[in-house]
């Protein structure tokens, strides 16, 4: 059913409504939301908004409900005037708060982004010099690493972002720096010494560097392998250790990630069928982390998740994985991961673009709304809205495609974190 345009005589609390004034240029949050309070819609005649338009699917009515006719409506007392304009004053100052920490997300996520790109351009530079300079180039990841760990143990709190990275699609370079950073959170959450963490990145920036010796066509391929095929891509974590037997001075811990990153607790992983304890620790960190973010990036496009239900997967899959790991990742990246497409229980649909690792089951929600510019949309942090909640997460293939356009999700699930101020 399409919305319906009434006059404010008509307004009555459970009405579902669409203020037909900019975002900007009313107290309330959002343009659209639920009537509760007598006192909402006398602010808004209050305004000198003439009409509105409800949506009948969601309001508290019956879908046939036709509103009570102006002249028939409740007659409600006289509204104090200066109450009116005190509670107006007060909404607007608690929504110009909001619009100002919304400035500062912003800023902060930028900021977390341009982090991201620096940091991916060193990734690339250091696998560009694993064949050449592979001395340089672990010299140069492990000032990498150095630089993400100091920031990441800096506060005891971190927020993690979803990266809408404009970077070409450059699958060895965003997986490696995906592990590393993931793996290093989930580290972080085992309580990790900094050191460990840093043997632990390093390890996760070098898992697939076998990769090289492995032909592109294989690699890269987005049908499903051969046996032969399935078997020479098997060979990576040989191909990975040869090359870093030659470098010198590569620490053991970080060889053995390389070598059993494929390997699973109930033993069917590869290439030695290892089982539970005989799998190093770091390496079981990284089998997990690397398989979010394969399930999240599969070739294979049929095979490819959206983060929600990569998570939800592995957690049917648990019997593969070290139970504290998968507990540890699902939690820290909250019930809906970033980049996740949710919709509310005011039936408004956004996009998880953070989590914060003290409120995980509360994200920040960048918000659809049509009538407010991209750049301005609101980002609602639902752990100061108890009223709004996710009720769903929705898969993209079933979103129009002008709320995608506006969100704009990028086919790249990249994450970095800042520290929370």
């Amino acid at each position: 059913m399409e919305d319906i345009k009434i006059t404010i005589d008509q307004l009555q609390t459970g009405l579902y409504i669409r203020l037909p004034a900019k975002w900007h240029e009313h107290p309330f949050l959002l343009n659209s939301f639920k009537l509760k309070t007598q006192e909402q819609i006398e602010i808004i005649r209050h305004l000198g908004i003439s009409h509105v338009f409800i949506n009948p699917n969601k309001s508290d009515f019956d879908p046939y409900f036709s509103p009570l006719p102006a002249d028939t409506a409740t007659q409600q007392p006289e509204p104090d005037k200066k109450q009116l304009d005190e509670t107006a004053q007060a909404m607007w100052e608690e929504k110009n708060k909001r619009i100002e920490k919304v400035k500062t997300y912003r800023r902060k996520a930028l900021q977390c982004e341009k982090d991201f790109e620096r940091s991916l351009s060193r990734t690339r530079a250091i696998m560009n010099k694993i064949r050449t300079q592979p001395q340089h180039a672990v010299t140069e990841a492990s000032m990498l690493v150095e630089d993400i760990v100091e920031q990441l143990l800096s506060e005891e709190e971190v927020t993690l972002h979803f990266i809408n990275s404009n970077s070409e699609f450059e699958d060895i370079y965003f997986h490696s720096l995906n592990v590393a950073v993931l793996s290093m959170m989930v580290g972080k959450a085992k309580g990790y010494s900094a050191e460990k963490i840093k043997l632990l990145a390093l390890g996760s920036l070098f898992h697939d560097i076998g990769k090289v010796k492995v032909p592109s066509k294989i690699v890269r391929a987005t049908r499903t392998l051969t046996e032969p095929e399935q078997n020479y891509l098997r060979q990576h974590t040989r191909y990975g250790i040869e090359i870093a037997d030659t470098i010198e001075n590569f620490p053991e811990e970080a060889k053995c990630i390389i070598a059993q990153h494929h390997e699973m607790i109930d033993g069917s992983g590869y290439p030695e069928g290892l089982s539970g304890n005989e799998i190093d620790e770091l390496a079981q960190v990284v089998a997990l982390t690397n398989a979010f973010d394969v399930l999240c990036h599969a070739n294979t496009p049929k095979e490819k998740k959206i983060p929600y239900s990569a998570l939800s997967y592995l957690y049917k899959q648990q019997s593969l994985f070290n139970q504290e790991n998968l507990n540890l990742l699902i939690k820290y990246m909250g019930v809906y991961p970033p980049g996740s497409i949710v919709q509310l229980s005011n039936d408004l649909i956004g996009l998880v673009v953070s989590v914060h690792s003290n409120q995980l089951l509360y994200p920040s929600v960048l918000m659809y709304d049509a009538s407010v510019p991209r750049s301005q949309a609101p980002i609602i942090d639902l752990s100061e809205k108890e009223s709004l909640s996710i009720v769903t997460v929705l898969s993209p293939g079933k979103i129009p495609e002008e709320v995608l356009e506006y969100l704009n999700p990028r086919s790249r699930i990249s994450y970095f974190f800042d520290k929370d101020e």
